[in-house]
């Protein structure tokens, strides 16, 4: 077994040009980074700053313009195809529409793989009842795909990743328009498939707090790989270099000195106290009809 799951040496990628004038779109510029077999990465940056672009190279969609990747000691296009790789994407796909249920949907790809597609396979479907019941969702193998709620469609989407028994899970955005409690809820369950079946978890997300529930390694990127390390050492002043391009999006370049509350001497820095925080909602928010603007 090799010792790394996936592997960057020097990895660059840039778009090519749309027009005539235009120029080539740096989307990745000299990645290294080393993801240990057995261990949860997650990989945390702006919109923007090159995570779709990663995914697509990791899962072998795409090729580097220069440096190399490997995924288990493979290609990555070669780990795809042996069924290494599970993949989570952040939309999920048109089959949502197709009158299948979930046992089936979660079955397909297995199928698919053994070249004998048919809605009703048993040995696709002994295979996706485990992963369903790893994923807790049993009791509703025979409910139409189409019908479930949206944590549930994510947990039989997880069931279909990891139906193959892939050596690396890869999840794209996973937790977008999840709110706190699904997010708590979706990191027990990817911390629970680590546990259960050893399996390398790369998370790719624009959110802190994805990404601290359940990594135990974090690479901050921005077309370049800032920092690597667990998620305690995610200092306020290299978040604030990652997402740096988001705010002067909107404010043009700025100066952003970041630091942590406790060491601001500022006064008028000061976190709010439990009242003030309590009657603003934490947002200072102006409520119009206490100001006889309704």
């Amino acid at each position: 077994m090799p010792e790394h799951a996936v592997q960057l040496d020097r990895v660059s990628f840039a778009y090519p040009a749309r027009g005539l004038r235009d120029q080539p779109v740096q989307a990745l510029r000299d990645i290294s980074m080393a993801v240990p077999v057995g261990s949860r990465l997650g990989v945390l940056g702006p919109n923007g700053g090159g995570k779709s672009t990663l995914v697509k190279l990791i899962l072998g969609l795409i090729e580097p313009d220069t440096g190399s990747i490997t995924v288990l000691g493979t290609t990555p296009a070669d780990a795809r195809r042996r069924g290494l790789i599970g993949y989570l994407p952040q939309r999920l796909t048109a089959e949502l529409d197709f009158p299948i249920s979930v046992r089936q949907a979660v079955a397909m790809p297995l199928a698919l793989r053994a070249g004998r597609f048919r809605l009703r396979d048993r040995a696709a479907e002994t295979a996706a009842d485990e992963s369903l019941a790893l994923v807790g969702m049993t009791d509703l193998a025979n409910r139409p795909i189409g019908a479930l709620s949206g944590g549930q469609l994510q947990r039989a989407m997880i069931a279909r990743a990891i139906a193959t028994r892939p050596r690396l899970l890869v999840l794209d955005e996973p937790t977008v328009g999840v709110d706190a409690a699904g997010q708590h809820r979706f990191a027990d369950l990817i911390n629970k498939l680590h546990a259960e079946l050893g399996i390398t978890i790369i998370t790719v997300s624009h959110d802190l707090r994805a990404i601290a529930a359940g990594s135990d390694r974090v690479a901050c990127l921005h077309r370049s790989v800032h920092f690597h390390d667990a998620p305690s050492g995610l200092t306020p002043a290299i978040l604030a270099e990652v997402f740096a391009h988001d705010v002067q999006a909107v404010f043009g370049h700025l100066h952003i000195d970041a630091h942590a509350a406790a060491d601001c001497d500022d006064p008028t820095h000061a976190p709010p106290t439990t009242e003030q925080a309590a009657g603003s909602g934490c947002c200072n928010h102006h409520d119009p009809k206490k100001e006889g603007n309704a």
